[in-house]
C-alpha cells in the first residue's frame, strides 16, 4: 500500500512559521497535525487538517532532548482526535544538515506515544512528521502494530509539489 501525506501549502507554512519560533528553554518547538484518510485501490491517502501548536506552559525542561513537551500537551491532542474523530500526527523540525529522518530519541518516544491515539480513535491512522525547510518525512501507525513510511507528500497550493519519501521500506531512518 503506498501512504500519501497532503496538505496545503498554506498549512505546511504555518506549520514551519510556528516550529521556528523560538521558545524559552527548548531547542525545537513541536505541535500536532489532525489529518483525515481516504483509502483506495493500493493507496492511502492522508488529508491535513488543522494544525495545533503545542503551547509555551506545556514543554517540560530536560536539556537531554530538543524538546519534552508533557502530559497536558498530549491529553490535549489526544481529546482533539476523539471528539473530532482525526488522526493525529506529532510534528516537529530537523534543521541541521543531512538525511532528513527522525532520530533514535525519536523513534523511541513515538513507539512510547502514538500508539495511545488507538484508545481514542481506532479508525483513523496516526503518526509522526518531521519537515525541515524543503522536505518532510514520517511514518503512520494504521493500527497499534502496523507501522509503514510515509512514501509521498503533497504540498498543494498555486503550484503543486510533490515530495517523494524515503526511497527504502526502512522507517528506522536515523538524522
Amino acid at each position: 500500500m503506498k501512504v500519501l501525506f497532503r496538505a496545503t501549502a498554506e498549512l505546511v507554512a504555518q506549520v514551519r512559521r510556528d516550529l521556528s519560533r523560538p521558545h524559552e528553554f527548548a531547542d525545537e518547538r513541536v505541535g500536532f497535525l489532525s489529518v483525515r484518510a481516504a483509502s483506495g485501490y493500493g493507496h492511502l491517502v492522508l488529508l491535513a487538517d488543522r494544525y495545533y501548536p503545542v503551547a509555551d506552559q506545556d514543554y517540560i525542561p530536560d536539556f537531554t532532548v530538543g524538546a519534552r513537551i508533557g502530559q497536558d500537551a498530549l491529553r490535549k491532542a489526544l481529546e482533539t482526535s476523539l471528539i473530532d474523530s482525526v488522526g493525529m500526527f506529532h510534528v516537529h523540525a530537523h534543521d541541521f544538515p543531512g538525511k532528513l529522518g527522525f532520530s533514535r530519541v525519536d523513534l523511541r518516544e513515538q513507539e512510547n506515544f502514538v500508539p495511545d491515539f488507538f484508545n481514542v480513535c481506532e479508525t483513523m491512522p496516526h503518526g509522526a512528521l518531521v519537515m525541515n525547510e524543503t522536505e518532510l518525512a514520517g511514518r503512520v501507525w494504521l493500527s497499534k502494530a502496523d507501522i509503514r513510511p510515509i512514501d509521498e507528500f503533497d504540498t498543494v497550493g498555486a503550484r503543486m509539489e510533490v515530495v517523494l519519501g524515503p526511497r527504502s521500506d526502512d522507517t528506522n531512518f536515523y538524522a
